[in-house]
Formats: C-alpha cells, sequence, structure tokens
C-alpha cells in the first residue's frame, strides 16, 4: 500500500460534503507531478484529506477506490482522474505548522513542493501524522 495526499478549498469541497457524498473523483489536476501521482494511486491506497487555503491542516482520511482513467472534465487524454472515498476523520485535526516544526516531515511533499495538489506520503510521515492525530 501507498499513502498520498490531495488538497482541496474547503469552501469549494470540504471534507464534510465529502462524507455526505460517500465518493468523489479527484479532477481537474492540471500540473504534471501531480498527474503522475494520481497515475500511481492504487485501489485501496491511503490519502490524508487537507484543506488549503483555509483551515491548512489534514482533516481526514480516504482511500482509493477507482484508480485513473481520463479527467471527465477535459477531452485531453493526458489528463487523469481517480475516484477517493472517505474512511475516516481525524481524531484531531493537524495544522500545516505543527507539521513544519515536525523534524521528521521537513521532506514531506506537502512542507517541500507546497503548490502541488497530490502529494506523495512515505509511510513513517503517514504514521507520524497519525500519531499527530491521536490515532
Amino acid at each position: 500500500m501507498q499513502y498520498w495526499l490531495v488538497k482541496s478549498e474547503p469552501f469549494k469541497y470540504s471534507w464534510d460534503q465529502f462524507v455526505k457524498d460517500k465518493k468523489t473523483l479527484w479532477d481537474g489536476v492540471r500540473n504534471y507531478a501531480a498527474r503522475n501521482n494520481l497515475r500511481a494511486m492504487k485501489k485501496g491506497d491511503q490519502v490524508l484529506w487537507y484543506h488549503s487555503n483555509e483551515g491548512l491542516e489534514i482533516v481526514g482520511i480516504a482511500k482509493v477506490v477507482k484508480e485513473h482513467y481520463q479527467d471527465p472534465t477535459t477531452p485531453d487524454p493526458a489528463w487523469l482522474s481517480v475516484d477517493l472515498a472517505p474512511v475516516k476523520k481525524l481524531k484531531k485535526p493537524v495544522t500545516l505548522a505543527q507539521m513544519k516544526e515536525e523534524e521528521s516531515l521537513q521532506n514531506m511533499d506537502l512542507i517541500r513542493l507546497s503548490r502541488l495538489s497530490v502529494g506523495a506520503v512515505k509511510e513513517e510521515e503517514f504514521k507520524k501524522v497519525m500519531e499527530m492525530a491521536g490515532m
């Protein structure tokens, strides 16, 4: 299993809305590195849900329920989507500020590549975030 992080602006699509919807397609990605991460996602992989711009915190865990396919928002086959489903809300959100203070997370894509909307997460980073979330 691999681990990932996706960013969503809560005023556009929040964790709570995601939970209500029970599933969503992750579309609209127009960055090659983020697209390559979508391509690498496998069914069952765990995905951290990060609220960007507002909140700046990881709030939940999702899972990949359908591997990559052409993004339906564009006719260009170069762009991909995956389907995600919620797994659980974190006991307590883990803020960007907390992660930046944690030495073991300094190489995390979220910290190093702050503009990347879909990033890889190493297993030890995922475990540390879970520890910080009280899980």
